[in-house]
């Protein structure tokens, strides 16, 4: 039993340093991408909401934390930056159109609502059966049908509120900034 614990706590271990490496990762190529380092910092902004509603499901339904969810947690973050991506993308391209950081938010949360619940909706049904299977083994795959439905909920609700409000936030300052420097 003894080693059995020792593997886990090792495994749990490699798997935080790879979830930490994924996110600076990303991060990083984000930057390069965006050439910006604000619109990946707010893409990144709804990762910790992502772990919010995993705690929280796995809290309501008692499943526990194992290896199955971390590796769900790892597929939860590259959905979770994806929709940030797609809803940031559309609001820089509406701000390159001369739009301010409000209509340009406005604009792309409108616009990629649909593609964002799409993708939310197909990954959450599809995760469906294994988080509430019943059959032989199913127990090992239900902490990751967990972890991916309820993360990607409440992930999904952050990245279509509190991205766009992060955003002109941030933006707001970015001008007034500029205006102060001219």
């Amino acid at each position: 039993v003894a080693g059995d614990y020792e593997d886990q706590q090792e495994m749990f271990g490699d798997l935080i340093t790879l979830m930490l490496l994924i996110i600076i990762l990303v991060y990083m190529v984000m930057a390069s991408q965006f050439e910006s380092f604000m619109s990946p910092f707010v893409i990144m902004f709804s990762v910790p909401f992502a772990f919010v509603g995993v705690l929280l499901g796995l809290w309501a339904t008692g499943t526990p934390l194992g290896v199955m969810a971390m590796i769900g947690i790892l597929i939860l973050l590259g959905i979770v930056v994806k929709n940030g991506i797609v809803l940031i993308d559309y609001t820089i391209l509406c701000r390159e159109r001369g739009m301010n950081a409000i209509e340009a938010s406005v604009t792309a949360a409108r616009s990629r609502l649909r593609p964002i619940l799409m993708t939310t909706l197909t990954t959450v049904l599809g995760m469906v059966p294994m988080a509430i299977g019943t059959g032989e083994g199913s127990e090992m795959w239900v902490s990751l049908g967990m972890t991916v439905c309820w993360g990607l909920t409440v992930s999904t609700l952050v990245t279509l509120v509190l991205i766009p409000t992060v955003y002109c936030v941030f933006a707001t300052r970015q001008e007034k900034r500029k205006a102060l420097k001219q």
